[in-house]
């Protein structure tokens, strides 16, 4: 059996799971493609943004994943998550939905995502991270953003999420 070409790692946010309808439609997604492992990385162990970033690496770690042929997909602490990995470890690509980042309490909250590819996708009505911050971030970074007409969760945008991901992964599986 040959080792898997590329790995994807999905991250969950504080309040869900890996079962997560989100993670799962990414998850769907990723295992679509030919010589792509998907791993969505079960964080409810812990609450704590750095045990978190940890398991992420570890992770990656026990998978043998190569870090330019590895992306990362998170939602809300997971983005953050996956954003402060991609500053510690570059990575092929960052997909970050809705993430926890340029907020106070966390630490580490405007890290410097290094990855090949990277985009970011918000609600306009998201009640739990601020829009402006993270559009601030980007700008700053320059990196690809899309605001939605939905909340925190985008859940009335989850197939629109699967088509971008999909789109996402074609851009980055394509080096």
């Amino acid at each position: 059996m040959t080792a898997p070409e590329f790995h994807v790692f999905l991250s969950h946010g504080l309040e869900s799971g890996p079962g997560s309808t989100k993670i799962q439609a990414m998850k769907d997604v990723a295992d679509a493609f030919p010589g792509v492992t998907a791993t969505a990385i079960d964080h409810r162990s812990s609450r704590d943004p750095e045990v978190r970033f940890r398991q992420m690496a570890e992770a990656m770690s026990e998978a043998g994943a190569v870090p330019a042929r590895t992306i990362l997909a998170g939602s809300s602490m997971g983005g953050w998550v996956c954003a402060h990995t991609s500053s510690q470890t570059p990575v092929l690509g960052c997909f970050l939905l809705a993430p926890a980042l340029a907020l106070p309490q966390y630490p580490q909250s405007s890290p410097r995502i290094q990855a090949t590819f990277t985009q970011i996708i918000l609600g306009w009505e998201d009640d739990v991270i601020p829009v402006m911050p993270v559009l601030e971030l980007a700008r700053d970074q320059r990196l690809p953003v899309l605001v939605l007409p939905d909340g925190h969760r985008l859940e009335n945008s989850v197939e629109r999420v699967a088509s971008e991901f999909r789109s996402f992964l074609g851009k980055c599986l394509a080096v």
